[in-house]
């Protein structure tokens, strides 16, 4: 789960807690993802993690970013000038919606009317929220998300020389494997469009962390199905999360009412994943502290004051005070998703690990 390198890294850091990035790794995972695809067009989802590095090492794979925000796309063209970029998201503000893309997808008949009032260029894929069964899903995409068939309908007469449609746009669930995103590819693929965009939503494992996602089989079903189409998918989690680490420290260890309780120095203001998810976070831990271990099922929580900043439960492990913690599975929706100013403890160092 967490290589030696990586432990290696997390022993020398001199200053925790940290986010430790293993670039070379994921290198090496989107390329096998890029090779897996074949023809289907591969775009990153910025939202999972903006990390400037991260960026750089999957623009050598990916065939653009898509972004929901004006912000992500100054991010990201100002980073990597002239990369294709594709504008997603709810709520887009006439500010955004002048904003240069490659392809824009449209959540609303409303957004689109004010997208041509605007008097702008533009490249549009509808995006559609259709009524189809997702069984078994982590978390599924419906209310302001998109549009039905009726809210396309009502697009449709509405295209012309300057605004142009190109397909359809549809990320429907996340938390799904391989089968289960082709079979609603397969139903999604049921309309006349030349450009479809599947989205994300590909299954990563907290529980199992050495289950991955079956690339192969997805990159071969797609290529059947999209046969003289263009298909795109958007995936983010699934690309960075097992690149990033969290690192930290014992600071205290103690029992209440016969429970025992590891206090890491930081907390879920660094790292939310686990209390939004509601799962463990995985970890590791490196025997750096001294003294006595603890030798009984720990639950390792932080410093803040809500007894919500849990990264796991009752977890059967040693644990000493001045041990470091090496969280896996935290390049993706950790960081930049938590509440940072929460107590205003100090903020993580990130470090990237290279070559």
């Amino acid at each position: 789960m967490i290589t030696p390198r990586v432990q290696e890294a997390a022993a020398r850091l001199s200053e925790v807690p940290a986010y430790l990035y293993d670039l070379p790794a994921l290198d090496e995972h989107v390329a096998s993802v890029r090779r897996a695809l074949g023809p289907t067009e591969l775009y990153y989802a910025v939202k999972a993690n903006p990390d400037p590095e991260l960026l750089r090492v999957l623009a050598g794979h990916v065939d653009g970013f898509e972004v929901s925000s004006a912000g992500e796309h100054a991010h990201v063209t100002g980073l990597l000038p002239g990369v294709p970029v594709a504008l997603g998201g709810p709520g887009k503000t006439d500010a955004e919606l002048r904003l240069p893309h490659h392809r824009l997808h449209v959540e609303s008949p409303n957004e689109l009317r004010r997208l041509l009032a605007a008097g702008v260029e533009a490249d549009v894929l509808l995006r559609l929220n259709p009524d189809l069964p997702v069984e078994g899903a982590a978390l599924t995409m419906s209310g302001p998300f998109g549009m039905d068939e009726d809210g396309v309908a009502e697009c449709l007469p509405l295209f012309g020389d300057r605004v142009r449609l190109c397909g359809l746009h549809a990320h429907l669930a996340s938390g799904l494997e391989a089968g289960q995103l082709l079979g609603l590819a397969r139903a999604l693929l049921d309309n006349p469009y030349e450009e479809v965009n599947l989205g994300g939503g590909m299954a990563v494992s907290y529980e199992r962390p050495e289950s991955r996602f079956d690339w192969a089989a997805y990159g071969a079903g797609l290529a059947e199905l999209g046969r003289g189409r263009r298909l795109r998918i958007e995936p983010g989690r699934a690309l960075t999360v097992y690149c990033g680490y969290y690192v930290t420290k014992v600071v205290d260890v103690k029992r209440v009412r016969g429970r025992a309780y590891a206090v890491l120095l930081g907390g879920t203001h660094h790292l939310r994943t686990p209390a939004t998810k509601g799962h463990d976070q995985p970890f590791a831990v490196l025997p750096t502290g001294k003294g006595q271990a603890v030798g009984e099922p720990v639950t390792l929580v932080g410093q803040l004051c809500t007894p919500k900043d849990i990264f796991a439960r009752n977890i059967e492990t040693s644990l000493r005070v001045g041990d470091t913690v090496v969280f896996a599975m935290a390049g993706a929706y950790a960081w930049n998703i938590s509440h940072h100013d929460f107590l205003m403890h100090p903020k993580p160092a990130f470090r990237h690990l290279r070559a």
